[in-house]
């Protein structure tokens, strides 16, 4: 039997203490109150799933009470007890939210089983808003990682569009999270209870993606053998994400920007307009400015989608960042892969800060993995980074000093993996004594 807190609110102590020993033995656990003020008192404490309440109370009217016990728990589910039952209670009583209304005595039968469908009911919408506050909370504002400035700036910008219903433009390059921010201003909107649906624009061909968006009707092409909904009508109240809009067709642009403008499409095949209510969130890594200029893109469809702009800046305009990142991809790969936590040694960070990171933090996460992987200690070294990682650093950032025994440590990894690890062969290779290989061998940690 599931787990759950059952609250019986009677002024009778006889019928409360035997409906208790009851349900108690049903697996249950049970919680007393005399009148509705101490009812409501234990409903505030106590994480209650059914209510069990009589409608003549010393204080209070059940009937009258029900929506004063939702509004404390409002997933809790109420069953109301009466000595006379008569219809015109019953229907109040249902109508005020009540999970059903029984006369005692008669139903004696009736209250255990219905005392289970309640418990289920409740439990499920527990369950429910466990799953959507974990999905509030991975996707909130607070959860994007980083204190640069620049992501601070995006961060603002996007909390306060988040309010409102307007339409958004994420621009940014490959790999800078603009999926993040469409979900994060989607969770923390009025309409985060409804659908999050996002699309590949650069990943479907220009047919199917049109009707993947927008549904098409029976009959209305080789192999569309029954009606089919489109992700618009299925967001309908909710938020569609955009990916790569910079890759939508011509043709396709004219009837987004109609969705847009009057929130109607049509379906392919169909000739009456369906109507939806739905947010739209555009992310590009193109110049939409200049592609409209070069006739691939609708200029009146960029501005429609560019009301609010908010620019995503890459690794390298947030290298204090990088660090920060790279600690919480570590914390979640090596959870994942069921291994101690990891720290990284210093000249393993240096070397993520001064990487050019032209793939952005999809690319940090792909090299925190194969170093987690790699790695044979508790300490992420530069030995578990790849062996031109540290050839494609930032000039600007990166010290002399660091760059020279940078190229030095790989050049010698490399002849030593050449040789099979025979040191005499490779420091002649080198042009160096063999003396000098071993001190560099323990230098940079190559044994």
């Amino acid at each position: 039997m599931a787990k759950a807190n059952i609250l019986i609110i009677d002024d009778e102590h006889d019928i409360r203490n035997l409906l208790s020993r009851i349900i108690r033995l049903e697996g249950y656990e049970v919680f007393q109150a005399e009148t509705g003020k101490k009812g409501l008192k234990l409903l505030r404490q106590e994480k209650i799933h059914v209510v069990v309440c009589d409608v003549k109370l010393p204080d209070a009217n059940g009937v009258e009470l029900v929506p004063l016990l939702k509004e404390t728990q409002p997933l809790c589910e109420v069953i109301l007890l009466t000595a006379f039952g008569t219809i015109s209670d019953g229907v109040n009583a249902i109508k005020n939210g009540a999970f059903d209304y029984i006369t005692k005595g008669d139903d004696n039968n009736k209250i255990i089983p219905l005392i289970h469908k309640a418990v289920d009911k409740a439990l499920l919408q527990f369950r429910v808003q466990e799953l959507e506050e974990k999905v509030s909370a991975r996707y909130r504002f607070d959860s994007l990682i980083g204190k640069s400035q620049p992501i601070i700036r995006a961060v603002e910008m996007a909390k306060k569009v988040a309010a409102t219903d307007t339409t958004v433009l994420l621009t940014g390059d490959t790999g800078t999270g603009k999926e993040v921010f469409a979900q994060a201003i989607h969770y923390e909107s009025g309409r985060k209870s409804k659908p999050f649906i996002p699309i590949n624009c650069s990943a479907i061909g220009r047919e199917i993606l049109e009707s993947e968006m927008f549904g098409h009707k029976a009959g209305a092409f080789t192999g569309a053998n029954k009606d089919k909904i489109g992700l618009f009508e299925e967001a309908n109240s909710g938020t569609i994400f955009l990916d790569e809009i910079g890759e939508m067709d011509l043709n396709l642009q004219a009837k987004l920007l109609r969705v847009l403008e009057t929130g109607a499409f049509l379906k392919v095949g169909e000739t009456k307009e369906t109507k939806v209510n739905v947010r739209i969130i555009a992310a590009t890594n193109r110049d939409l400015q200049k592609e409209s200029d070069q006739g691939n893109f609708r200029l009146d469809l960029f501005y429609r989608l560019s009301v609010f702009n908010i620019h995503l800046p890459g690794l390298q305009e947030r290298r204090s960042d990088i660090p920060l990142l790279a600690d919480y991809f570590i914390r979640i790969l090596t959870t994942r892969m069921n291994k101690k936590p990891m720290k990284m040694a210093a000249d393993f960070e240096k070397a993520l800060v001064v990487h050019k990171w032209k793939g952005n933090i999809r690319e940090l996460k792909n090299v925190i993995e194969r170093a987690v992987i790699l790695a044979g200690s508790d300490t992420l070294t530069t030995d578990c980074l790849p062996l031109d990682f540290l050839y494609d650093t930032d000039s600007s950032e990166t010290p002399d000093s660091l760059k020279l025994a940078a190229t030095e440590k790989i050049h010698i990894r490399k002849v030593l993996a050449f040789t099979r690890g025979n040191k005499t062969r490779a420091a002649d290779l080198l042009g160096i004594g063999l003396t000098t290989l071993y001190r560099k061998i323990e230098e940079f940690g190559l044994s």
